[in-house]
Order: structure tokens, then sequence, then C-alpha cells
């Protein structure tokens, strides 16, 4: 079968159609705009190609996914958190975990090179078409804070009651761990059941995520975007999910 190849104008092919190998494979072509991207991954799908090469699009069958509800960290993992929770309305709290206050440096740390790999999906193109969707209003970064420095976080895309994860990167034991687990609570909170995680990898599998069928994956997806989308502003997350603005550096944030 031959990769239909996507002008700026051409629709993308019904999601069934991939190819199953390479697993996923779609279509090529097109560009990274935040039109195209929303009808991608509305669609169930998601680019993903390396430097040099037209962009990629790809829907693989199964699809990895973390329902909410089935997020099962570790032990360690839960007593850090209530650690982290006890402390979580201190003046000055030694972890915390944000919201879209530094979705930039996110981004850049995922893209950075990372050990056995010889380079990294997250071009500088990808980089800057999710910086304006960022902008828009789509894409979010969940940061973990440590002792008022970056230490670890994830990036990815709401849409609707649908949430996409894209990549995570850490400079510290468990830190995008912590923004993950602080993510789940969050999305609980507002009713999103599902997490995409796109392709299987035995990390995520610890914490919980499974392969699904395609066709399962994508009729959720159709549920899930048709819905109102989040509100999302910049702060930080409480224990309970809760998305909090921050406290202005002159202003103590009370503990009520």
């Amino acid at each position: 079968m031959k990769l239909p190849w996507l002008a700026a104008d051409t629709p993308f092919p019904p999601a069934e159609f991939a190819l199953t190998e390479p697993d996923g494979l779609l279509a090529a072509g097109a560009d990274l705009s935040v039109q195209r991207l929303t009808q991608a991954y509305s669609s169930g799908i998601f680019p993903w190609y390396s430097e040099g090469e037209p962009v990629l699009w790809w829907s693989p069958d199964p699809r990895m996914v973390l329902e909410c509800a089935h997020f099962s960290p570790s032990h360690s993992l839960r007593k850090l958190l209530r650690q982290i929770a006890r402390d979580e309305h201190a003046a000055t709290p030694r972890v915390q975990v944000r919201v879209d206050t530094a979705f930039a440096e996110v981004m850049r740390q995922c893209a950075a090179p990372r050990d056995g790999q010889p380079g990294t999906w997250i071009t500088a193109a990808m980089q800057e078409a999710y910086l304006a969707w960022h902008q828009a209003g789509v894409v979010h970064s969940i940061e973990t804070w440590i002792d008022g420095e970056l230490a670890g976080g994830l990036y990815g895309i709401s849409l609707g009651r649908m949430f996409y994860g894209e990549s995570m990167f850490t400079r510290s034991t468990d830190a995008s761990k912590i923004a993950l687990a602080y993510l789940v609570r969050h999305l609980t909170a507002q009713g999103v059941a599902l997490i995409d995680c796109q392709q299987q990898t035995r990390h995520l599998a610890s914490l919980g995520a499974r392969p699904i069928a395609r066709s399962k994956f994508l009729q959720h997806v159709r549920a899930a975007t048709a819905q109102p989308s989040l509100a999302w502003t910049p702060g930080w997350l409480d224990s309970a999910g809760m998305l909090h603005p921050l406290a202005r550096k002159d202003e103590p944030e009370s503990a009520a």
C-alpha cells in the first residue's frame, strides 16, 4: 500500500487506514500548524519523525494509554507523594508541582539527547509548533520544582476531556513521576478518564499504562474531544489535583 502524501489542504485519511508495518504509519507531509495538529490529535493521529525527514503521521494499533483510575505508583512514590502533600501549604514548600510556568524549558529538556539515543524526535520545528499551540491554550506543561529549581516534568495536549501525553524529563529521582501523579489527580478531578501515551514503554507500563485496541481508543477520543475543554491557567497543583494561582512573591499564600 502506497503511503499517502499530504499537501497543505489534504485531509488526513482515516486513522484506521494506518499501515501495520511500520506500526501505525498513516501519512507523510503537510505541516505542523495549530490547525493541522488539532485535526490530527482529534482523530487519534500524532506526528513523529526525525530531523531532515518529512513530517510523518502515526496511529498505532494497539495504543498505549493510562487510565487515570488505574494509575499505580510504587510504594516509595506513594510515600514521597504523602510527604509532599504534608508540606504543600508551607510558605516555601520544598517540592511544588506547577502548571505552565516554564513550558519552553520543559520542551527543551524533553528534547535533550538521552543516553543510548543518537538524536531526538522533538525537533526544532516541533518545539516551535507546540510552543505556538501552547500559546493558543491547548498544550500544557506539568512541572516539578524542588528547592526553587525545575527538577522534572512533562508536557501534553488537552482537547475537550482528553489528554495526550507527549514527553517527560527528569533531573532528580522521581521528579517526572511526581508531575505525572499530580497530573492524574488534576485530570481525575476534571472528569478526564484517559491519558494517551502513544506507544508502549516498560516505564509507563510500570505505572499502570496498558495497550488497548485502536478502535476502542478512537471511540473514546471522539467522545472525549467533543466535550468542553478544561480551564488551564498558570499556577500550582495541590495534592487533590486542584489548580491554584501562584502567590505573589511579596504576598505569602494563605494556608486556607
